[in-house]
């Protein structure tokens, strides 16, 4: 597709934000995707581009948090294989979904994923206590096949999604939690951006330049604290939204 000036005026800086907003507090993706849509991408290329730029800054915070041995790689290595399972189908179902059923979809998924990210809570587990390491790992292969389907298909929400699954059922600590999540995430981002690039959607030389703003912003962001980023993180996200939600819904009528 032809591209602008204005398209890289609007994506780049909205994908430093998106990256920035997500080394702080999570939720990047309901600002980058939105921010691809709204430079006019077709649904599909905006997806797979999107996906480019994520797992760019998802490799930089993941190899940030495995180097400082948060993860469990016991338990990362058999959810790897399920996240690449899972992402593959998801993605494909993508590819293979009508664009106005996708933008359908979007309007219907939007809001739910924005309620969850806004209103998270502390996710460390109140009252923690370990379960049987068979059942942890069955709670982590299963909600990492899920929930990589989820992010082939569509993505934003889905470090918070693994997060509330790993504390919440897996009854993991947030830190070990954190690390994990953030395995299963790039290995989901990886297997989904290969599906597009294989199907051709990705639009290369946008998505590129958008890598380099995502790394920065994920580079200044990792130095905020989460509870003082989220109040800076939830106007944004609002007002990026409503602004899709009007670009959407245009589209449609």
């Amino acid at each position: 597709m032809e591209l602008h000036l204005l398209t890289y005026v609007i994506v780049c800086p909205a994908i430093f934000l998106a990256s920035f907003v997500d080394a702080i507090a999570g939720g990047g993706g309901l600002i980058s995707l939105p921010a691809y849509l709204l430079a006019g991408l077709p649904i599909h290329a905006a997806i797979a581009t999107n996906k480019l730029s994520s797992t760019t800054g998802t490799a930089f915070s993941t190899a940030r948090l495995v180097k400082n041995r948060y993860a469990d790689m016991k338990v990362a290595l058999p959810s790897i294989a399920a996240a690449l399972v899972g992402s593959v189908i998801g993605a494909n179902a993508a590819l293979h979904t009508s664009e106005r059923v996708l933008q359908l979809v979007l309007l219907i998924l939007l809001p739910l994923v924005a309620f969850y990210v806004l209103t998270k809570k502390n996710l460390e587990p109140k009252n923690p206590f370990s379960l049987k390491k068979s059942t942890e790992y069955t709670i982590v292969v299963i909600s990492s096949f899920v929930i990589g389907m989820y992010d082939g298909f569509y993505g934003p929400g889905t470090g918070t999604f693994l997060l509330l699954a790993f504390t919440g059922l897996a009854r993991m600590d947030l830190r070990t939690a954190s690390g994990n999540m953030k395995i299963v995430n790039l290995s989901s981002n990886i297997a989904a951006l290969v599906t597009f690039i294989l199907a051709g959607k990705i639009v290369w030389r946008l998505g590129l330049a958008a890598c380099v703003f995502s790394i920065a912003g994920h580079y200044l962001g990792a130095g905020f604290v989460m509870k003082d980023g989220s109040r800076i993180v939830r106007p944004i996200i609002i007002v990026v939204l409503v602004l899709l939600f009007i670009k959407i819904i245009s589209g449609l009528i």
